[in-house]
């Protein structure tokens, strides 16, 4: 657990006593590469810490998975909603590799609320991913598909965007899987010449 505590020490302090009650809440999982952490209509009663591997959210649209962002290692999840009215989830969280995660039940996490060291690392955690999610939806809604496509490969690692399937690709930027091979190819024979 170890990944765990380094990842919150990035956001906040963490003396040994705290660290302890956290740990304590805290178990491991293993999920196999395509399984569903979570499915749509499911309530989503956990909060996740991704230790390794990769994440696609996604939902079904008119018989269409469109895929809404993915989460990289290392990293915290949820399905936000669901989890904080513990109604049922709009989207599916699907491991796209092997991963190993840490889980913590809702009671779990009201508990840690409690602790003054995991507000502060939850609070500043969403205000990360607040602005994320406000920068990625100004560039992909503002921006060409080029200029999109650009704007994923500066913001993912190469490693990463390679174990994503194209077609996972191409619904996260809203285009089609031709336009996306057709933009690959372009930028490619750019660099070349």
């Amino acid at each position: 657990m170890e990944a765990l505590r380094s990842f919150i020490k990035n956001y906040t302090g963490l003396s040994n006593h705290e660290w302890a009650t956290i740990q304590q809440s805290f178990v491991r999982k293993e999920i196999a590469k395509n399984e569903l952490i979570l499915e749509e209509g499911q309530i989503c009663r956990s909060f996740y810490f991704l230790e390794s591997g990769l994440l696609r959210y996604f939902y079904h649209i008119d018989g269409e998975d469109l895929t809404k962002i993915f989460t990289i290692a290392p990293f915290c999840f949820t399905s936000r909603i669901s989890f904080r009215n513990q109604s049922p989830a709009k989207e599916n969280i699907q491991a796209l590799e092997n991963s190993i995660v840490w889980q913590t039940s809702y009671k779990q996490y009201r508990e840690l609320e409690k602790l003054a060291c995991w507000n502060r690392f939850i609070h500043k955690l969403l205000n990360v991913i607040d602005e994320f999610a406000e920068q990625e939806m100004r560039q992909l809604k503002t921006l060409t598909q080029e200029e999109r496509y650009r704007w994923l490969t500066d913001n993912y690692p190469a490693n990463v965007l390679q174990k994503i399937p194209q077609k996972h690709l191409a619904t996260y930027l809203g285009i089609a899987p031709q336009s996306l091979c057709r933009i690959k190819n372009n930028l490619y024979k750019n660099n070349r010449s």
